[in-house]
């Protein structure tokens, strides 16, 4: 953090997200679904906290480490793939780490990896010894290859990654693949995941001696409630005592249940938080084990 930023206490927390892109809609929804509200500027780009002194920075996602690291953000939402390039890019220059993941948040996942040409027989990464691979990433490469004790010309390319070896610039690269489409349609195909990326919160390595603390804390607590409820449903069933073991083998996925007897004792009403899918298929299988009177309802927020 910059030292006139890092001089400076507040007692509001700004939170840089991409304006548009792929992480933008997902990002404004866990926020406002964590309790956050704002008066948007004008212009687009700043918008004002109104439930809670929490701000938005609307910004290029490639441009949100950076300000962390300026201390013109205090919290970023941005790809893990963004956060991890420009890491490397500071530990490459002997600077220190200043932003770090505070979270993984779901959504916007894709991988980095490495793709070659249908026509080769892949056998492992030392055949990339020796060969040029192309990429928008190459810090990130860079440190695999060391791992892999592997030497081969990085060929670093703003755009159009995938169409670098049919031009004859490469001989493979390294890019972002989501459903592999784009590489289907240049000939390629990925054949190892260098990062598994998604969309994370990145903030400073050092924590706030101000108010902005408690701010974080909290947003961290509402955070963690939406991310652990996400897909949950709450279901509510009654079952003989006999029978609730069977029932419970086929919910692994739900949080220990609270259990209450009713009709004297023999018959037990449950409720228990479950975290997969409740299909049509999984409460006919409930029903058969001895669950009755099952009843699925939706989770909209949860406190630990």
């Amino acid at each position: 953090m910059s030292t006139v930023a890092s001089a400076v206490e507040r007692d509001r927390l700004r939170i840089a997200i991409q304006k548009s892109g792929r992480l933008s809609e997902p990002a404004r929804a866990l926020l406002a679904s964590a309790g956050l509200s704002w008066q948007e500027s004008r212009d687009r780009l700043f918008c004002f906290g109104v439930s809670l002194p929490v701000d938005l920075l609307l910004v290029r996602d490639d441009d949100i480490p950076g300000l962390i690291a300026d201390g013109v953000c205090d919290l970023g939402i941005v790809g893990r793939n963004v956060l991890l390039e420009q890491a490397g890019e500071r530990a490459e220059r002997g600077q220190p780490a200043v932003f770090r993941e505070l979270r993984a948040l779901g959504f916007g996942g894709c991988r980095l990896s490495i793709a070659v040409p249908d026509g080769w027989d892949w056998q492992g990464p030392a055949q990339l010894a020796g060969k040029r691979i192309a990429t928008t990433y190459p810090n990130q490469l860079r440190a695999w290859l060391r791992v892999q004790q592997v030497e081969a010309d990085i060929v670093v390319l703003n755009g159009s990654v995938e169409i670098a070896p049919r031009l004859g610039q490469a001989d493979a690269i390294c890019d972002l693949v989501s459903s592999g489409a784009t590489l289907a349609a240049n000939q390629l195909k990925p054949v190892l995941d260098i990062v598994r990326s998604e969309a994370v919160l990145a903030g400073p390595v050092q924590p706030f001696g101000d108010a902005r603390a408690e701010l974080v804390d909290l947003m961290l607590r509402r955070m963690d409630g939406v991310l652990r409820i996400r897909d949950s449903k709450l279901l509510l069933f009654q079952a003989s005592r006999a029978a609730v073991e069977s029932v419970m083998r086929l919910l692994p996925d739900a949080e220990p249940p609270t259990m209450c007897a009713v009709d004297g004792g023999e018959t037990l009403a449950l409720q228990a938080l479950c975290h997969g899918a409740m299909t049509w298929q999984r409460l006919e299988d409930l029903k058969r084990a001895g669950a009755r009177g099952l009843m699925v309802l939706p989770v909209e927020q949860m406190l630990a």
